[in-house]
């Protein structure tokens, strides 16, 4: 089975333009997450494959001089899922499966690439997603995050078949006698999503085709319009990795970033 792994990868960004090539202890973001693209495909073995999937001739330059797989889609698409599309139909492949490995999270682990794909090759879902069951004390610490910023981080539900039932930005489930759990396990019930998604090709080719969802519109999450229109996502529990970071929007960002790299070194090393 073919795989293609995709990396967006948008110059534009409102809070840190030039984003991709922007560095992290001495690396760029781009560099960064094409190297663990490049390593999830040679784990996946043959039939696996990653590119870049840019709009902009920046860092169109950047990677062709650098020998990282590239190709230049659109600037007008609206997301990265449809970003990931137009690269697999611009490298002219037909993969069975399209990886959608944002752009912005340089320390995700390859580990989760992989438990996507197999997931895709083993269960039937038309799509799949990753998720850390949290601890109690994350939970705390997911909580007080979002009396401060509350859309970030997002939460889902799954079925007892592990696929995905719902993703909001609230945290999921509400708990009736959170104290007696507590003193059950170390672990809440509560799943955090990560922002990294696996399809099959004609999902991902008829996703891109339909139009913004309602509850997609009311909480910014994407993977609705896959819930919504009676799609089958696969959740997947993975452990974090060692540098637990979402995402790198800020400057603030990178400078928290390679603090831990100096502190955990670098991931998969």
């Amino acid at each position: 089975m073919q795989t293609l792994i995709v990396v967006p990868a948008r110059y534009g960004s409102t809070r840190l333009p030039g984003k991709p090539l922007a560095k992290i202890a001495g690396k760029t973001m781009v560099s960064r997450v094409a190297d663990l693209a490049r390593r999830a495909a040679a784990r996946l073995g043959k039939g696996a494959e990653y590119a870049v999937a840019t709009d902009d001739t920046r860092i169109l330059e950047y990677c062709r001089d650098n020998r990282i797989n590239v190709v230049m889609t659109d600037p007008a698409l609206p997301s990265g899922s449809d970003r990931a599309l137009a690269a697999a139909d611009g490298l002219g492949m037909s993969p069975d499966f399209v990886v959608n490995l944002q752009g912005d999270a340089p320390f995700t682990p390859t580990e989760h690439v992989i438990a996507v794909v197999d997931a895709l090759k083993t269960t039937g879902a038309d799509a799949a997603t990753p998720y850390i069951r949290l601890s109690w004390a994350a939970l705390d610490q997911l909580r007080a995050h979002k009396t401060e910023t509350p859309f970030s981080g997002t939460t889902l539900v799954k079925d007892p078949k592990g696929r995905a039932i719902w993703f909001s930005k609230n945290i999921m489930p509400a708990i009736r006698k959170e104290a007696e759990l507590r003193k059950l396990s170390n672990l809440s019930p509560v799943c955090q999503h990560i922002g990294l998604y696996g399809f099959r090709l004609d999902t991902l080719r008829r996703y891109c085709a339909l139009p913004e969802s309602h509850y997609e519109r009311l909480e910014g999450l994407e993977q609705l319009r896959l819930i919504e229109n009676g799609f089958t996502m696969q959740a997947v529990e993975v452990e974090p990795g060692r540098i637990a970071i979402p995402g790198i929007d800020t400057a603030e960002d990178i400078a928290l970033a390679e603090r831990l790299v100096a502190e955990f070194g670098e991931p998969d090393a």
